[in-house]
């Protein structure tokens, strides 16, 4: 676990308390809470649980904003955070 996961982590943790009581509903924040601890904990985004937790919670994320409960810019933000959560793409080898 990188220190930028570790921080993107506190970011969705301060989302969730800062706008979840007024913003979001019990189960919203439960999904986001479990895609934050699914990816802070994986090592491969080819885990399933932690790939589906992020796809439901992005997801989460459209649907708050097509229906107007959020602006953009909020689950833009969020989103990103998430996935800053996840261990990211594996970086390739090149040959030197």
């Amino acid at each position: 676990m990188s220190p930028e996961r570790t921080h993107a982590y506190r970011r969705v943790i301060h989302t969730l308390n800062e706008l979840g009581p007024s913003k979001l509903l019990g189960g919203e924040q439960d999904r986001i809470r479990l895609a934050a601890d699914n990816l802070i904990f994986s090592s491969d985004l080819m885990d399933g649980s932690a790939r589906e937790a992020l796809e439901d919670a992005q997801s989460l994320c459209r649907d708050l904003v097509e229906s107007g409960r959020w602006e953009q810019v909020t689950a833009t933000r969020l989103a990103n955070d998430l996935n800053d959560c996840g261990p990211g793409r594996p970086v390739e080898l090149r040959a030197a």
